[in-house]
């Protein structure tokens, strides 16, 4: 069988070097960590991230990069978006340009609010990417949970060697062109699932979850199109699909945030909290950046953004929300259409 490569060591990481394993692929899984490497090492478990899940034996760990990515047929990046470049730089001069780049990441580049694939492109612009997304909770993978999730490629060759390489009896893979709304799904919804949280911390029901993200992948769709993704893309599993699963799950890190900041706690205290990356925070800030760059109103993303970087109250973003300008709903969905 071909090697494969995971870069990164967290939930996610891990719980896809399981699933290749799983299938018969020596995985070579990679850490910066020392300390996390000598405990998996020693007790064949992701003990801070997948308690309780046995790593196989097939799963080769390791802490040097060079030996990580020699002769892997796919490169998986399994760190947290605001690393995806620098791993690049660490590994470019070692990677060959037939190697696939798979990109597991959700998230905006800070500072730059490039995508994943364009920083790909500008770090290694010679390999073939793919991003494999979809609403799929790293807990459940691990566990061999029915999940689907999506794979997008430009060049559909790549998209079906990918969902070849993944799928299996208990993790059902689509294909899909739109690369750019695949990942802005996976992107924006961690920023509805924010506010979702923020919701359950101030004691609001289903009918609030509801709203927010019904409305939530209306302006996700919204920006998504003035950037060159195709609306379909939203309605389907790394669009609604990865929203429903952020926006109701306690697995998401992102919904959790959000219910302590509703509670009243400091972003501070809140990350402390969470001890993990928190995407949808960072992307709020990148999504705010784009809606005026592409002229897209997006007033959740909007409030959220004013609540994390201006200190506005929580209960004042809702007053907002609720009292902007009366509209009719299906002519603003022909408007985004248009």
């Amino acid at each position: 069988m071909e090697k494969i490569c995971v870069l990164g060591a967290g939930s996610w990481g891990s719980a896809l070097a399981i699933l290749l394993s799983k299938k018969g692929y020596e995985v070579n899984l990679y850490m910066r960590n020392k300390e996390q490497y000598e405990s998996m090492i020693k007790t064949r478990e992701n003990i801070k991230y997948l308690p309780g899940i046995v790593m196989p034996n097939n799963i080769k760990m390791t802490t040097n990069l060079k030996d990580a990515v020699d002769k892997a047929k796919i490169i998986v990046l399994g760190v947290a978006s605001q690393g995806v470049r620098g791993v690049l730089k660490s590994i470019k001069d070692y990677v060959e340009d037939d190697q696939i780049i798979v990109n597991v990441a959700k998230g905006f580049e800070k500072g730059t609010n490039l995508r994943m694939s364009e920083v790909v492109k500008e770090e290694l612009p010679n390999n073939p990417y793919a991003i494999l997304s979809g609403p799929s909770h790293a807990e459940e993978v691990s566990k061999d949970m029915p999940t689907t999730v999506t794979v997008a490629s430009e060049d559909m060759r790549i998209a079906e060697y990918v969902q070849d390489t993944f799928i299996n009896p208990k993790f059902r893979v689509y294909t899909n062109p739109d690369v750019i709304g695949v990942e802005l799904g996976g992107t924006l919804k961690n920023i509805i699932a924010f506010g979702a949280g923020i919701c359950d911390g101030l004691g609001y029901g289903d009918n609030t979850k509801a709203a927010l993200m019904t409305r939530g992948i209306r302006e996700i769709g919204r920006l998504g199109m003035a950037m060159g993704a195709r609306s379909s893309t939203f309605s389907g599993l790394s669009g609604i699909g990865d929203l429903i699963v952020t926006c109701t799950s306690m697995h998401s890190r992102n919904r959790r945030a959000g219910i302590l900041i509703g509670q009243g706690k400091t972003l501070e205290e809140t990350l402390d909290e969470i001890k993990m990356v928190v995407e949808g925070i960072r992307a709020t800030e990148s999504a705010y950046n784009l809606s005026k760059k592409y002229n897209i109103d997006m007033p959740i993303t909007n409030e959220i953004y004013k609540v994390l970087y201006e200190d506005n109250e929580v209960k004042e973003s809702v007053i907002n929300l609720m009292l902007r300008s009366k509209t009719h709903e299906m002519e603003e969905v022909a408007m985004d259409e248009n």
